[in-house]
């Protein structure tokens, strides 16, 4: 009773000092205490009911060192209770008892080593799910920060595509519009016919402006229409032609197959070109050419205007900065797309800016329009 006592201390102790699992060291020295008292406890008692504690000895070794090490112990326990039976009883063999006793020693003893197999590898997987569960919610919030990322990111890219389709779209019809009403209010006394003219355009330009904020609502919509680039430019020509430029259209090859953005692209850069050549080039001519190819298509906008030094791009300016934003919007759409600008230009010499998109964008699904 004294040494079953004093297991019980030891083991309270142990789940005191170490609630989760004994270091090799203490661990080793506990295991040496428990057998001894083991011993201890099996040697005093006369009616061998003591050596089930034996069957505690491999457990507590899985546990603490793993399975080579109860197994090992496992079979030093039946060494020993088999060597103390010897020892103690003779013929030993010929006693049913005795030989019914070690049996049973030993069924407890593997039962003992099996359970405590089961017992660590449900220690384990708990382990395995803890570290699973931890590594989900990393994963969880690492996803969550990407994707507070592309929201940030689609913000800021939707907000780039607004800021290009009202200066493509509704800055060009405005600043129309502001031409043609300084015209009319010019030739109101000189020439009615033509301020009427001018009226006239600059009412077109508001209703295209009108036109174009619908046509942007149906395309947030899913509901736009078939666009087509040739009709486009022809109409844009139409109405800016008799201003203070003379504006020509050239079209060559056929539009079918290009896809929407392309075609897009090349409008609102004829719609950039021209309304430079208006409002900063004070050129006499503008001659506008649209040419598609079989794997991409091309426009030209010429002027013969004053020009400007490279790197001075004309246009509406930010303030600190020497890129027109109109010239600079031009190039991210079309870059979105995969296409190029080029602008050849010179002070007296007029400007030629040149835009190639290809029939199909390159990163497919890019909102330029």
């Amino acid at each position: 009773m004294a040494a079953c006592r004093l297991l019980i201390a030891l083991d309270r102790w142990e789940v005191r000092r170490h609630p989760v699992r004994t270091p090799p060291r203490p661990a080793v020295w506990l295991l040496i205490g428990r057998l001894a008292l083991f011993a201890a406890a099996a040697g005093l008692d006369r009616s061998g009911v003591s050596r089930a504690l034996f069957v505690l000895v491999p457990i507590t070794a899985y546990f603490a060192f793993g399975r080579r090490v109860g197994v090992a112990l496992s079979a030093v326990c039946v060494g020993t209770i088999l060597l103390g039976t010897v020892l103690r009883v003779p013929e030993w063999y010929l006693r049913t008892d005795i030989v019914t006793d070690l049996l049973m020693s030993g069924l407890g003893l593997v039962l003992a080593v099996a359970m405590a197999a089961i017992a660590v590898g449900e220690q384990a997987g708990r382990v395995r799910l803890e570290e699973t569960l931890g590594e989900l919610r990393d994963s969880h919030a690492r996803l969550a920060d990407y994707a507070a990322r592309v929201e940030r990111l689609s913000v800021a890219q939707e907000r780039n595509r607004l800021a290009r389709e009202f200066h493509d779209g509704l800055g060009h019809h405005l600043t129309a519009i502001a031409i043609q009403l300084e015209k009319a209010s010019a030739f109101r006394d000189l020439d009615a016919r033509v301020a009427e003219r001018a009226i006239t355009d600059a009412r077109w330009s508001a209703g295209r402006a009108l036109e174009e904020v619908r046509v942007s609502v149906r395309a947030l919509r899913d509901e736009g229409e078939p666009f087509s680039l040739s009709a486009a430019l022809a109409d844009l020509v139409r109405h800016v032609d008799g201003g203070p430029a003379r504006v020509t259209l050239d079209v060559t090859g056929e539009e079918r197959g290009y896809h929407v953005e392309s075609l897009t692209a090349l409008y609102r850069a004829a719609q950039e070109g021209v309304t430079n050549a208006h409002r900063h080039a004070d050129a006499a001519h503008v001659a506008v050419s649209a040419r598609y190819g079989e794997r991409e298509a091309r426009l030209v906008v010429a002027d013969d205007g004053r020009g400007f030094a490279p790197g001075a791009d004309p246009g509406d300016r930010v303030p600190g900065t020497r890129d027109g934003f109109g010239l600079r919007a031009m190039r991210e759409r079309v870059d979105l797309l995969g296409g190029r600008v080029e602008v050849d230009a010179a002070p007296g010499r007029g400007t030629v800016v040149t835009v190639t998109v290809p029939r199909a964008p390159v990163r497919a699904g890019a909102s330029i329009r």
